[in-house]
């Protein structure tokens, strides 16, 4: 992957996906929106988001359900999943992982740190 232009944003919360996408659309990505993690399936498959920002805790299929779906898709497999989450423990960065997460943010998520994982990502 050289670039990242699209970038679903997943999160039961409608102020914080307020808040990411217009973090995002600040610097120029566009911002798909899903308010769960079935949705957040749904929408990837159809539009195939070069990277997908995953809250953890949401009603129906939770973050690490849907990260885990994504993972197990051979259309979906290749694009990272960065959990947002208020989960600080170490067992949920653990857990995130093994689900095929590529990267773990704590909310209140920061743009700095955000974007630096972005980039990260694409190296």
């Amino acid at each position: 992957m050289s670039t990242i232009k699209t970038i679903l944003v997943v999160d039961d919360s409608a102020v914080e996906r307020l808040y990411l996408s217009e973090l995002l659309y600040s610097q120029g990505y566009t911002v798909l929106e899903a308010s769960n993690g079935d949705d957040a399936y749904e929408i990837a498959k159809k539009h195939r988001p070069d990277l997908v920002l995953m809250d953890v805790v949401m009603p129906g299929t939770n973050g690490f359900q849907a990260t885990r779906q994504f993972s197990r898709d051979a259309d979906l497999t290749n694009i990272p999943i960065i959990m947002s989450t208020s989960k600080e423990n170490e067992t949920d960065k653990v857990w995130a992982a093994r689900q095929g997460a590529k990267g773990y943010l704590i909310k209140p998520i920061q743009k700095r740190q955000l974007f630096d994982l972005i980039i990260e990502l694409l190296n």
